[in-house]
């Protein structure tokens, strides 16, 4: 993975004449050539850069994961974006079963499932509400008996159970 930090170091290099390091770094090769052969495009190409770098980390970090997570051998299952609940105020404002109870539903909701569980599909199959549900299923998450990631094309998290 990139750094935004380490392309601006790189981007000083044209104080030794060496413009477009920060292009070459972030995988464009072509512009970056282009910019070592004409000082930058005299300097302005150089001097735009200085805002451009923040996005073309972005991307060749992008493109980065999206290449790795192709390649065979590694595991469909990516991390999540999960929303991470730290405020154990609010959740005992929220009614709900017993964890361990909750848990036994899901659990069979996800076998029923093919190993694979989304938030709503635990609501629906439990009656439980939203929060009781993500709850459950983040604790499951820290205690390593499910996995988390996105789905691919709709990008919603699913919890994958290893043992099913």
């Amino acid at each position: 993975m990139n750094n935004i930090a380490t392309s601006y170091v790189l981007w000083l290099g044209c104080l030794l004449q060496l413009h477009g390091l920060q292009r070459l770094y972030n995988g464009k090769t072509f512009t970056g050539l282009l910019w070592l052969f004409t000082f930058g495009l005299m300097g302005f190409g150089q001097l735009f850069d200085l805002v451009l770098v923040p996005g073309m980390v972005d991307e060749y970090n992008t493109k980065l994961r999206a290449s790795q997570a192709a390649l065979p051998g590694n595991s469909a299952y990516q991390p999540a974006i999960e929303r991470v609940i730290e405020k154990p105020e609010i959740l005992a404002l929220i009614p709900q079963p017993k964890h361990d109870q909750l848990a036994v539903k899901l659990v069979k909701a996800a076998q029923a499932r093919g190993g694979t569980l989304s938030v709503t599909q635990g609501v629906i199959d439990t009656d439980a509400s939203f929060a009781a549900v993500e709850v459950t299923l983040h604790n499951l998450v820290k205690t390593g008996y499910v996995d988390t990631y996105n789905d691919v094309t709709t990008g919603v998290v699913l919890y994958h159970f290893r043992e099913l």
